[in-house]
């Protein structure tokens, strides 16, 4: 996506340590109607897959989650990565390590959320090497549910992530894909 290329360049900051920070338009400060153009791309690559729900990790992806489940017409669920007192004791979990946190957490959502039925479209804002996708692909398969595919926002490619889940026969759609990053400058690639 061609728009959210200039938007990463012109808005984002490439931080040490293979970060790029967004925060201005995607995870912190949220250019809405940005973002919606966004939610209305991921909508289009995925409209034939009779999606059921978006699923996301709370809580980068959940704004550009929400906006491609209200082009679909679904609902969008979130999965949490720490348990809360209103959160169900029935869950489906997984273990994933944060690249960007540094650390590892469970993250669990509802099992009345998931059902067998459901086709679902996991959203996230980044994929770097893919372990928050695993667990909810994760997640998804043990409630028996089918996982139609993956739409990110920015795939950092040189991390491999998304080459991995792609040849574990993941579809995965990235609107941006950083080929290579420096303290000064990035490039992009186009599948």
């Amino acid at each position: 996506m061609k728009a959210l290329e200039d938007k990463i360049l012109s808005e984002g900051t490439v931080l040490p340590g293979g970060i790029l920070k967004v925060g201005s338009f995607l995870n912190q400060q949220l250019d809405v109607q940005f973002l919606r153009e966004v939610g209305e791309e991921i909508a289009r690559l995925f409209r034939s897959d009779n999606v059921t729900k978006v699923m996301t990790l709370e809580a980068s992806g959940i704004a550009i989650a929400t906006l491609a489940a209200l082009s679909l017409g679904v609902p969008a669920v979130i999965v949490k990565k720490h348990a809360s007192s209103n959160q169900s004791k029935e869950v489906y979990s997984a273990e994933i390590a944060s690249f960007t946190h540094q650390n590892t957490y469970t993250a669990a959502v509802a099992k009345e959320y998931l059902h067998a039925t459901d086709r679902i479209l996991i959203v996230d804002d980044f994929l770097a090497c893919g372990n928050a996708i695993r667990g909810m692909k994760k997640m998804i398969s043990d409630a028996g549910a089918t996982l139609v595919g993956c739409a990110v926002a920015i795939e950092k490619k040189f991390q491999g992530g998304g080459d991995e889940l792609r040849a574990e026969g993941l579809r995965v759609e990235s609107l941006a894909m950083v080929e290579s990053m420096t303290d000064d400058s990035l490039t992009f690639t186009h599948a």
